[in-house]
């Protein structure tokens, strides 16, 4: 990993999956990763650095379903954590992000964690490479609705990305934009809620094209 860039001073997460411990490098301080101009317009803020109760959840969940070979796909990727845990459950995995720093970090925990994944760089704006690779088997994300923006964005998306075989895994810890996410489901998709004892706050949405 390149140690001059955000990831030159790091501390280990050590996250229990399925048995297993699984070991992320992180960025030390996120806040210390904030570009005052990118604040001001609330894009590209490095939401990726820290390791979410939402990931955490999204990850326990995608180590109990044996995926086999099954195509998956994660949205805003960020230290990498569900992806490991897709891979190391037999997925093939690409893991994506619109920040490079975060496609790096998640790389870089996958090897550390001794699994295979492919990275790339997709924000959803321009999502071409991975609407291109459709259908997916398996699409999942954690904290993806940061902002209400990103609900309608999201929601364009999904449908892209699968087909009615496909299953959408999206975790959330209760944002306001998750409201509005869910309200455009309505209609278009069959949606299944899941919690997790540890993180009753947390929700995974699991869909279906209706």
């Amino acid at each position: 990993m390149d140690t001059t860039t955000s990831m030159d001073d790091v501390v280990e997460e050590v996250v229990p999956i399925d048995g297993r411990d699984l070991r992320l490098l992180r960025p030390r301080d996120a806040e210390s990763l904030l570009d005052e101009e990118a604040f001001a317009s609330e894009e590209f803020l490095p939401y990726w650095a820290d390791l979410w109760p939402s990931a955490r959840v999204l990850a326990a969940a995608v180590a109990a379903r044996a995926l086999r070979g099954a195509r998956t796909l994660e949205l805003g990727c960020g230290l990498g954590l569900p992806s490991i845990a897709a891979a190391l459950g037999g997925g093939r995995v690409l893991a994506t992000d619109w920040s490079p720093d975060a496609v790096e970090a998640a790389a870089h925990n996958a090897r550390r964690n001794g699994v295979d994944i492919e990275v790339a760089v997709v924000p959803w704006q321009r999502p071409q490479e991975i609407v291109e690779r459709a259908p997916w088997d398996f699409v999942i994300g954690a904290d993806l609705l940061y902002e209400r923006r990103n609900a309608g964005q999201l929601l364009e998306l999904l449908p892209k990305l699968v087909d009615q075989r496909g299953e959408v895994w999206i975790a959330d810890p209760g944002r306001r934009a998750a409201e509005e996410f869910v309200a455009g489901l309505a209609g278009g998709w069959v949606r299944r809620e899941v919690r997790d004892a540890q993180y009753p706050s947390v929700v995974v949405h699991r869909l279906r094209l209706a």
